[in-house]
């Protein structure tokens, strides 16, 4: 006879995901295993962490538009491929190097 299922509720585990909580600190919080979370809340993690990224971004966003210069240089950079660039004097020429910071994946939900 199989083991009873123990009862976890799914809309916690989608809250902890949303935090991006690891998946053994919600396994710790709903009390099964990581294997468990694994099998029965796969679709529930990955809501919860897309919903996570989207409350991050839409802050960023709010700061951005709110005239966080800081933020609007880097989501220039992300969504507007922007660059710095530096320029050099030496031996009398310029030299321009465009600096580029690795760009993210972004997730547009």
């Amino acid at each position: 006879m199989a083991k009873p299922k123990k009862p976890v509720d799914p809309d916690v585990v989608r809250r902890l995901a949303s935090l991006h909580c690891t998946i053994e600190e919600i396994a710790a919080v709903v009390g099964c295993s990581r294997d468990t979370l694994e099998r029965r809340f796969r679709a529930q993690i990955h809501e919860g962490k897309e919903r996570g990224k989207v409350s991050l971004r839409r802050k960023q966003w709010k700061l951005a538009m709110s005239g966080n210069a800081t933020m609007l240089i880097w989501l220039g950079k992300q969504l507007l491929e922007q660059s710095d660039k530096i320029e050099n004097k030496n031996s009398g020429e310029t030299v321009v190097r465009t600096i580029r910071e690795p760009r993210l994946p972004l997730v547009d939900h």
